[in-house]
């Protein structure tokens, strides 16, 4: 009797079907089956090469391409079931053939509860991984918007940044409650992002500036020629200042001719006239949905400069110091401005968002996918089409690994009641421009101490520290952590 042949004891049944898990074909090599055997190792081996490929292949391209279109989700949720299945049926398969019958009564019983127990534990990572594929695209639909039918003979561009050099998005927090009607956008930013390279300039404006203007010909325009300005409220408040542009939209669809829902496009349209540029998409976040995901994440790392204190009656406290804060002390960092101001929260909302690009890595995205997924359902309010993730999942991922600087319109540059709308063109042109223009090194000798200065330096007037923006990068003055 040969060694293939003679019946395995109970340790080597075991040994065998535990073999064949992750080396399918090798329990029936061992049983005499060769041809099967060498099959199902030639196929696994192919299995391997193509993941192998994929993971080295794997890049913002082919992440974009995966989840753009529900079908391409809902064909790998079906793979994984059958690999899962195939991987449940091999091992029970491998179980087999190596004859346990032929064992003792206990050793039976013992190799077939143990057989049992691993062919259930091969399906685990398949099942999940079809669960995630599930989540991801009941997500993505949840946020993105469907696009409508297209008409005949259009067809969706192969590259929609070959013609562009900038994708603009404005990124939004709202204060949403159910204490609360309308939407008030007390986080305001645009994001420029260069489609070849990555590099980002956000571009934050203060929810106090005044006296907004709106883009000629446009219905809000024609309500408000002069400048956006109601009356005072009965508390000496103002309900017009760019924070409550959306909200206003929403609550006055007479403006725009009974069309309902026109916050959102006349927000869009207002920003991007004062900077000057045209905003694609906007993404508007939930603060406290924003707290959500923070927590799904497990925190955020925050230096901490000073005590923050906040609530109705001051009985809130961020301590100072560097620390994990957990969702809503992150949000209250973020949003308090009791003994502080705007333009200091302004600051602090960056270093939130600074933190959470830093933290939000591929491993943590992914052991905390389903609470991820969960609190970006309540987080996230977006107009961006689906099928545009193609190509805008690639360029988040060059914008992670790019330079991001940001220009606040915050005093002194500009004077929040009587902001400077021409100067306001200007910086955003400029911080463009240097964020994909590298600054030249320019070489001189160092004059001599008896040395004058020329006359023309002379003449030259230093430009006053209110007419330089000199953009920041995302986390400048955010502490060391």
């Amino acid at each position: 009797m040969t060694d293939r042949t003679r019946p395995a004891g109970s340790g080597a049944v075991l040994g065998w079907t535990l073999l064949s898990a992750v080396a399918p074909g090798a329990a029936h090599l061992r049983a005499g089956w060769r041809r099967t055997g060498l099959a199902l190792l030639g196929g696994y081996a192919l299995l391997l090469l193509g993941v192998l490929w994929l993971v080295l292949a794997a890049d913002g391209d082919l992440a974009g391409w995966l989840i753009h279109s529900s079908a391409w989700l809902t064909a790998a949720m079906a793979a994984a079931a059958v690999l899962g299945l195939g991987w449940f049926a091999l091992v029970v398969h491998s179980f087999l053939v190596l004859l346990p019958g032929r064992l003792p009564q206990r050793g039976q019983l013992l190799t077939g509860v143990a057989a049992g127990l691993l062919s259930v534990a091969v399906v685990v990572p398949f099942a999940a991984t079809a669960q995630l594929l599930w989540v991801s695209d009941r997500t993505i639909d949840s946020v993105f918007n469907q696009p409508s039918e297209p008409q005949a003979g259009e067809r969706e561009p192969a590259d929609p940044w070959a013609t562009r050099t900038r994708v603009n998005l404005l990124l939004l927090g709202g204060d949403a409650d159910d204490n609360r009607t309308g939407v008030r956008t007390d986080s305001m930013n645009v994001a420029s992002i260069d489609v070849k390279t990555g590099n980002t300039v956000l571009f934050s404006l203060p929810r106090n500036l005044e006296n907004v203007r709106f883009p000629p010909g446009s219905p809000m325009a024609k309500r408000f020629p002069d400048g956006f300005r109601l009356p005072t409220d009965a508390a000496g408040g103002r309900s017009d200042l760019l924070n409550s542009v959306w909200e206003y939209a929403d609550a006055h669809p007479e403006i725009f001719g009974g069309r309902k829902g026109q916050g959102a496009q006349a927000l869009m349209d207002t920003i991007g006239y004062t900077l000057g540029l045209e905003i694609d998409w906007y993404a508007l976040v939930n603060m406290w949905g924003f707290a959500r995901l923070i927590d799904a994440i497990g925190g955020v790392t925050i230096h901490v400069e000073q005590d923050v204190v906040f609530g109705k009656y001051n009985e809130g406290l961020v301590k100072a110091g560097t620390r994990k804060l957990k969702g809503a002390d992150a949000m209250w960092y973020a949003r308090s401005r009791t003994f502080s101001d705007d333009f200091t929260r302004m600051r602090r909302q960056r270093c939130v968002m600074g933190a959470l690009l830093r933290e939000a890595d591929p491993t943590t995205v992914l052991t905390r996918f389903n609470g991820i997924a969960l609190a970006t359902k309540e987080l996230v309010r977006t107009d961006i089409p689906r099928p545009m993730l193609e190509h805008l999942v690639p360029l988040a991922l060059k914008v992670k690994n790019a330079k991001v600087t940001s220009v606040q319109f915050v005093p002194p540059l500009i004077n929040t009641g009587y902001p400077d709308w021409a100067k306001i063109r200007t910086v955003t042109a400029k911080a463009l421009k240097d964020s994909v223009t590298p600054k030249p090194v320019v070489a001189s000798a160092a004059p001599s101490p008896s040395a004058s200065p020329p006359a023309s330096a002379k003449a030259t007037p230093k430009p006053k520290p209110s007419d330089v923006a000199a953009p920041k990068g995302l986390t400048d003055g955010c502490g060391t952590l």
